[in-house]
């Protein structure tokens, strides 16, 4: 697939004349003059949300971006098209934190997005909260491209800091035993220092059972809270019948306290 194909078709459901033009004769640009559209975008490209956006690409979704934004990857697929590795390093080490965003949130759509993988496990160590999500969520770069250690990193962080787990693409086709194993541990020293567990990270535990997890599950069922009560529910349909609770974790979803009492 040729992303910057479709992200161009993208892009002009929602450009105003001007804004075709200067993308038009930017985008006939070498890679250095692309790399330095993308820095100017901003001057010339409205913040446009980018609303009912139909695009949905291997797990890659558009909908929460603005116009400036989906512009900016549109540089940044073709800077990768013609080879631009050498400048698209340089973005990545001269970005500020808009320029961050855009460049990790454009990692599926690069030609070799391997060469990237230290950008994007960088960018799960972040202190900068959109940069984090960047990569995150609505991101299948992770799921693609992760070792089981980068990825469990990524989703431990999400849960530890109280983030949307749900919004990473690929959460349950990626869990794994260690992270289940290091759910309980989290569960147990939550519990202990009476704070509760968000109910939706059980999810990622019904293929990994164990005795403890079982205990752990057990408890959930006794608790006077009933997010609690439903995910132990869903935990043990989903281990009587892998499969069939696909789509019931929404109600569990909804924003939790993580340090709640």
């Amino acid at each position: 697939m040729i992303y910057s194909t479709v992200i161009l078709e993208e892009i002009l459901r929602f450009v105003n004349p001007t804004e075709t033009i200067w993308i038009e004769s930017k985008s006939k640009g070498n890679a250095k003059e692309l790399a330095l559209a993308f820095v100017m975008t901003p001057r010339f490209i409205s913040k446009t949300p980018i609303n009912n956006s139909p695009n949905v690409i291997n797990g890659w979704v558009w909908q929460d971006y603005t116009l400036e934004k989906l512009v900016r990857i549109y540089m940044i697929c073709l800077i990768s098209e013609k080879d631009g590795t050498d400048q698209l390093n340089l973005l990545f080490d001269t970005a500020e934190i808009n320029e961050a965003v855009a460049l990790h949130a454009a990692l599926p759509a690069l030609k070799n997005p391997t060469q990237f993988l230290l950008r994007a496990t960088d960018a799960v160590r972040s202190n900068m909260g959109s940069v984090f999500e960047s990569i995150a969520f609505e991101n299948p770069y992770p799921s693609l491209y992760f070792s089981e250690l980068a990825w469990n990193q990524m989703v431990l962080k999400c849960i530890f800091n109280d983030k949307a787990i749900h919004r990473i693409y690929g959460l349950e086709n990626r869990a794994n035993q260690a992270l289940a194993d290091t759910l309980s541990d989290f569960a147990h020293e939550r519990w202990a220092a009476g704070r509760r567990v968000p109910s939706q990270v059980w999810r990622l535990v019904p293929r990994f059972m164990n005795e403890n997890l079982h205990s752990d599950i057990k408890k959930l069922e006794q608790s006077d809270n009933p997010r609690d009560i439903l995910a132990a529910e869903l935990v043990n349909k989903e281990i009587a019948q892998p499969g069939s609770t696909k789509g019931q974790w929404k109600e569990l979803e909804l924003p939790e306290p993580i340090y709640q009492a």
